[in-house]
């Protein structure tokens, strides 16, 4: 049995942890998959990838408003897989050889699953075909999630094939149809980029509208332009899937009662889940909550002392700026116990890379007023500024919250054009402690840039009752 006075369980955020400061610790990194976690392997890197090609190709359906008749006349699937995934699966490659080679000499990679056996002792069935018992001194759970397959007949028995998010970016060649389970994020863009792409997408939600975490008017919006582009079924569930000779078949039961939609490929993009119960944490004492989560203070301490979590694993964003803020303040207190530092969710941003793209931070509208916050809030549409115009935009547009005695932002929700780029003067302000005229006021806005949207949303919302 080897002894090391840290354990690494994953390597995404957590492989950022080791560095100097820890040269004279002997150091273990476990990891069942790819080398680079969730983000970079099978989420947020390679999908803006597919993306941002996927914007191109449907550039010809916003061209039309504003003069251009373009059309899309090809899409070489298989070179654009290539082209994102020679990139990817280098940077996997290297990363791996760098922590297990003689750069990191107190570093020992074991590839393989671990399940915990008690407290801080973790078997690994490595995937050569060996095991390995590890013991330590310290933990770091930063194992990440797994993508959900809900249990629907012909999926839970696997008598239908499949993708998940982990999967679908590697087939071989576009689908001729594809249909898509689930009304979040996920489903958002892949949705939006096999549509761009011009694959025939049905999309199937069980809820009354998609991207329903959203304030609700971007919801709204939003569920309106996608049921334009391609087939949305809402309030919809599937109670059957099974294959046929041209793909799959689901039978889907909704507001117009039950039928079957036929499709190439399915993709099942209803969420992530944890992995901390494929760990067995509970093994070493560690509670999960109950969404499965790893328990993780602000400190990100698991309820065992010395062992420690971040990123999927334990929080509810799961988002890779949060995995990397929480791996920083996890470094920071393996190094320095004497002086704990902790983790600022406050004001936490995200983004859907959609078309029409959508950014948000803070509270919406419907939770202020669920929890009796007082606010005030002011809609500023894309077409009132220069850069709408340019666009000939229709719909879009940026709702900001503030607190009215204060000032201050309580949340930013914008669907439209670069929206995760719009909103991030917003995110600046409410983490500052700016309030909304300061900010408004006291800075040049480029003209006419798309930022102009901020700086008259701001401008719109009433003078602060704390300064009348």
């Amino acid at each position: 049995m080897a002894h090391f006075d840290l354990v690494i369980i994953g390597t995404g955020s957590g492989n950022s942890i080791p560095g100097p400061e820890f040269d004279d610790w002997s150091i273990a990194i476990v990891e069942d998959g790819y080398f680079g976690g969730t983000c970079l392997n099978v989420g947020c890197i390679p999908t803006k990838m597919f993306v941002h090609p996927a914007e191109l190709a449907d550039a010809a359906r916003h061209g039309k408003a504003l003069g251009i008749d373009a059309q899309l006349n090809s899409v070489d699937w298989k070179g654009i897989r290539d082209r994102i995934f020679t990139r990817i699966d280098a940077i996997e490659a290297g990363g791996r050889a760098y922590r297990d080679g003689d750069e990191c000499p107190n570093i020992t990679v074991f590839s393989g699953h671990g399940q915990f056996t008690g407290t801080k002792a973790l078997h690994v069935d490595l995937h050569n075909g060996d095991t390995a018992e590890i013991t330590g001194d310290r933990f770091v759970l930063a194992a990440g999630s797994h993508a959900v397959v809900p249990e629907i007949p012909g999926l839970a028995d696997a008598n239908a094939p499949f993708h998940t998010s982990d999967t679908i970016m590697r087939i071989e060649s576009l689908p001729a149809s594809i249909a898509i389970l689930g009304g979040g994020y996920i489903a958002a863009e892949f949705a939006h980029v096999f549509s761009s792409f011009g694959v025939k997408v049905t999309q199937i939600a069980r809820g009354s509208r998609l991207l329903k975490s959203q304030d609700d008017d971007v919801s709204a919006q939003f569920t309106k332009e996608a049921s334009a582009r391609y087939d949305v079924l809402l309030d919809t569930k599937v109670s059957g899937v099974t294959e046929t000779s041209d793909g799959v078949e689901l039978v889907v039961e909704g507001p117009n009662g039950t039928h079957t939609v036929a499709a190439e490929l399915l993709l099942v993009a209803t969420g992530r889940l944890s992995n901390g119960a494929r760990l067995s944490v509970e093994k070493a004492g560690v509670e999960l909550d109950h969404h499965g989560r790893v328990v993780a203070d602000k400190f990100q301490r698991t309820t065992v002392d010395g062992i420690y979590a971040l990123g999927d694993i334990s929080t509810h964003h799961q988002l890779k700026h949060v995995a990397n803020h929480e791996a920083r303040v996890v470094k920071h207190n393996l190094a320095h116990p004497e002086s704990l530092i902790s983790s600022d969710h406050r004001f936490v941003p995200a983004a859907v890379f959609t078309d029409p793209q959508i950014a948000s931070v803070g509270i919406t509208e419907a939770h202020a007023i669920k929890a009796n916050i007082p606010y005030v809030a002011k809609t500023q549409n894309y077409s009132d500024i220069a850069a709408g115009w340019a666009r000939e935009d229709q719909g879009h547009f940026l709702k900001v919250l503030a607190d009215p005695a204060t000032g201050l932002l309580l949340g930013a929700h914008v669907i439209g054009p670069e929206a995760a780029t719009v909103i991030q003067p917003l995110i600046q302000a409410m983490s500052f402690g700016q309030s909304a005229h300061d900010v408004a006021h006291n800075q040049y806005w480029i003209h006419p840039a798309l930022t102009e949207l901020v700086e008259n949303a701001l401008l719109g919302l009433p003078e602060p009752s704390a300064q009348q």
